[in-house]
């Protein structure tokens, strides 16, 4: 409230049962239900069924309350407004490091009593826009190994809304700085000093990091005024592609969020797949995209995600050169081409094409401009299909398995199979548009087969 920010939490010490006082504010909200956050604790929390608000009420630690606030996190959060009115305890000097935008932690103990506050405090400065008091910083990092015995759940949140901050950059660099990033994200330290070809201007660490960087100008509207380049990839589509980015994933993550991580992971396997060519000097990261789909899954596995995140990503990394590999075809794509594109890519057929983007216009080695050129026009077509094909689906079939079975000497199995995907490509072509055009396509192509 301080800040000017509108918040639905309440935060409640008192000096009595918290479980009596959880059950009395649910009934007094009517539609809202109680819950204990924390046996150890002994906390509850009060959720409105709508999810509009929420309390949490626990009991005071110590002999008073000045005790109870010197053992939180930061002096930002060791604020006390009594319920009742009046002026506001402060301890610690919260209210002059609120108004310095400081983070200081409350205590020299505050990391080693819970070391998930080393994120934290990345999180709450990255979100708030806050600097970290020096001694701060130090103590964060003294404490940083301690991050190996915290819970993956835990670091989890604090990791997705690092990442969903508009300072996500910010956010990883000082992970990086402290040590922390070592402990909760190996994968992308691993890529400091990887060299990468002459199309690349960067190593593999800082080619991830400019493509986030892309992928958050890309997706945020504000940002495409700045950047011509970018502007111009997804004007045309600019509010299909806010709406969509918006929709609800899983684990309180939007797609937007999780495109993110696709972009911090798309080339995590590349220190596994790393040949040097000498006589040719030149190096590949052959099946990098593959291995890199695995190494993304295993990382959300370990962090505790849900399946669905973890597919979702799985997928950004695992067709994110899909769309560079069109670019030396003829133009303008064949409509069947472009189906094999959205088909293989489905669910992720929009995502994975502003990955590619941000992915190529972090790529600024020999010939980046003629070549980021030739990508974005091929991207500008795509995006359209990929929107279309997200709302609309493929066509409808116009003839069915089991009719093929029935007016065709095949059965069920990996040759109906093709002969259905090839039927959908020349629907998808507009070669087809009826069923008796698609059962004489199917004739024929069923004697090649």
């Amino acid at each position: 409230r301080r800040l000017g920010r509108e918040t639905a939490d309440l935060d409640v010490v008192l000096d009595g049962d918290p479980a009596a006082a959880a059950r009395a504010v649910a009934r007094a909200g009517a539609r809202a239900a109680c819950f204990a956050l924390s046996e150890e604790f002994g906390s509850w929390r009060v959720v409105a069924r709508d999810r509009s608000w929420q309390v949490d009420l626990e009991p005071m630690r110590g002999a008073s309350l000045e005790e109870d606030l010197a053992l939180r996190d930061f002096t930002v959060n060791a604020i006390a407004e009594p319920l009742a009115g009046g002026e506001p305890i402060d301890p610690l000097g919260g209210l002059a490091d609120l108004r310095a935008r400081r983070l200081r932690m409350a205590g020299p103990g505050a990391f080693v009593e819970d070391p998930l506050r080393v994120l934290r405090m990345v999180r709450v400065a990255v979100e708030l826009g806050f600097e970290v008091e020096p001694e701060t910083r130090r103590a964060a990092a003294r404490s940083a190994s301690l991050l190996g015995g915290v819970s993956a759940e835990r670091i989890f949140t604090e990791l997705r809304r690092i990442l969903a901050s508009q300072e996500a950059l910010r956010g990883l660099e000082l992970l990086s700085e402290i040590g922390a990033a070592t402990v909760v994200l190996p994968e992308l330290e691993a890529l400091r000093g990887v060299e990468q070809n002459r199309f690349h201007h960067l190593d593999v660490h800082g080619h991830t990091l400019e493509v986030l960087e892309r992928t958050i100008e890309l997706t945020t509207p504000s940002e495409l005024e700045r950047d011509g380049a970018v502007a111009g990839a997804i004007a045309p589509h600019e509010g299909e592609v806010a709406a969509l980015l918006a929709e609800p994933l899983a684990d309180d993550m939007s797609r937007g969020e999780a495109l993110r991580w696709g972009a911090l992971l798309h080339d995590a396997a590349k220190p596994l797949t790393r040949e040097l060519h000498p006589g040719e000097r030149r190096v590949s990261f052959i099946g990098h995209d593959l291995r890199g789909a695995e190494l993304a899954r295993d990382l959300l596995t370990r962090l505790r995600s849900s399946e669905r995140v973890r597919a979702h990503v799985a997928a950004l990394v695992r067709h994110h050169l899909r769309l560079g590999f069109l670019v030396h075809e003829s133009q303008p794509l064949a409509r069947r081409t472009v189906f094999s594109y959205l088909r293989a890519c489905s669910p992720v057929e929009v995502d994975v094409t502003l990955l590619s983007i941000a992915d190529r216009l972090a790529t600024r080695g020999d010939r980046a401009e003629e070549s980021i050129v030739a990508h974005l026009q091929v991207a500008r077509g795509m995006l359209g299909d990929a929107l279309r094909w997200h709302h609309e689906g493929p066509p409808q079939p116009l003839l069915r398995g089991d009719e093929l079975v029935r007016e065709l000497p095949i059965v069920a199995g990996p040759a109906l199979g093709q002969l259905l995907e090839a039927l959908a490509a020349a629907q998808y072509a507009g070669e087809l548009t009826t069923r008796e055009q698609a059962l004489a396509e199917a004739r024929e192509l069923l004697e090649n087969i």
